[in-house]
């Protein structure tokens, strides 16, 4: 019988770590993602002082006070300003990703690794958080550039910022620290799989 390759090898590795890290994630994800929500409401409060009043945060939850103020229609038409309730790790499941390439590459000082990656994911967790949350006040002021006072542009550059946060951040970075921290297993068995040697061609 055929030996399974070392590639192939790694991918189920890493598909079956994945899978259970995941599980793990799912139930210690409020305190593991608590420095992303640390992060998000330093970026909130002193980024977006003209929206964000004030952030309370505590483990999977982080309560963002806002300075918006909408008409409420049970209210003879008062305005209102309103909160905002979100998770940090919302966008923080890259973890789990980037410790099932780590763990499934086998490669030396996997914990020191470990750390550094999960440090070098927290800015990129909290942009996707921070975004995410200002979407959300944006979407509860019906995208009112007039009740937000900006300009149409910074809308249009909020959301497209907010795409990039929540469709590629998330999962794009977790591969990128990993191939960064084990690019010398990179090099000796993922790039191989993918771009066979110039040897192993038969020659004309």
């Amino acid at each position: 019988m055929r030996r399974p390759s070392p590639f192939a090898i790694f991918v189920m590795s890493a598909f079956g770590w994945m899978l259970a890290l995941t599980a793990l994630w799912t139930q210690v994800s409020a305190w593991t993602s608590y420095p992303v929500g640390i992060l998000s409401s330093m970026a909130l409060e002193q980024g977006a002082p003209m929206w964000v009043r004030e952030v309370h945060l505590r483990p999977g939850v982080m309560d963002v006070d806002t300075r918006v103020a909408i008409p409420v229609p049970s209210a003879g038409g008062r305005k209102a300003e309103f909160t905002i309730d979100v998770s940090p790790a919302r966008y923080a499941y890259g973890l789990p990703i980037f410790l099932a390439l780590l763990l499934a590459a086998r490669g030396p000082r996997r914990l020191a690794r470990a750390a550094i990656g999960y440090l070098v994911l927290l800015p990129a967790q909290a942009f996707s958080l921070t975004l995410y949350t200002l979407m959300q006040l944006v979407l509860t002021a019906q995208l009112d550039v007039k009740l937000l006072r900006i300009d149409p542009w910074q809308l249009e550059a909020l959301v497209y910022g907010y795409q990039v946060g929540s469709l590629v951040v998330p999962t794009l970075i977790p591969v990128l620290v990993w191939l960064w921290l084990d690019r010398q297993f990179v090099a000796k068995v993922v790039v191989p799989a993918w771009r066979p040697s110039a040897s192993a061609t038969p020659s004309p």
